[in-house]
């Protein structure tokens, strides 16, 4: 799965995040990225159906990597890897999460915004994070900072990313991709206009493969 995702990801370097409540309409959610180039998505677990979202997902489409974002325990990292998420992403670093995808060999994704924070992923044996809250935790001059020292490390900045700084991040070789709910608005997605998501999609996948 790791070769696979990372084939994915470096056609088209962007996981959009679905925090939708129903599970149909995080589907057409899901089919309207994908008809917009983007076929690795994040679903995130902050409400109590969003984990049945995530199964229909992988029920009812095809060819899509779909993983669950905001995990926060190991009981929940476990509860979603058994419903069929091909990776993991936290907001923060868990040592036991992490302990616990590496053993599995699960893609996992923690959270890390200092590099006290990315030493310790290090340490673990992670070399991909998630650089969170991108914006907030100091943005491309900070992850450059990063980069520099640790080599080996590839990030996923999420948190403030969107269309107008997508290429910015992705112009940085230590970035494997960009996280973001910009590519799924609160508005569109309960209004059932997916034409507008797939849109988004292919926006930002020309802004990538310009980026890249």
């Amino acid at each position: 799965m790791k070769d696979k995702l990372a084939n994915r990801l470096g056609g088209a370097p962007v996981v959009p995040l679905i925090g939708e409540n129903d599970p149909a309409r995080a589907v057409a959610t899901a089919k309207a990225l994908g008809e917009g180039g983007l076929s690795v998505i994040e679903v995130v677990m902050r409400s109590d159906d969003a984990q049945k979202g995530m199964e229909a997902i992988l029920a009812e489409t095809d060819g899509l990597i779909v993983g669950a974002g905001t995990v926060l325990t190991l009981d929940q990292a476990k509860s979603v890897r058994a419903s069929g998420a091909e990776f993991i992403v936290c907001p923060g670093l868990v040592d036991e999460i992490a302990e616990y995808c590496l053993a599995e060999n699960i893609p996992l994704y923690p959270g890390t915004m200092t590099a006290g924070e990315v030493q310790r992923a290090y340490a673990l044996g992670l070399r991909e994070v998630k650089f969170f809250p991108a914006s907030l935790a100091g943005g491309v001059p900070m992850l450059k900072a990063l980069s520099s020292v640790f080599r080996e490390m590839r990030f996923m900045p999420t948190g403030g990313v969107s269309a107008g700084n997508l290429a910015d991040f992705l112009a940085l070789p230590s970035v494997l991709a960009c996280g973001g709910s910009w590519l799924t608005p609160k508005d569109a997605v309960e209004a059932g206009n997916y034409d507008r998501i797939t849109q988004l999609a292919k926006e930002a996948v020309d802004i990538a493969q310009s980026a890249r």
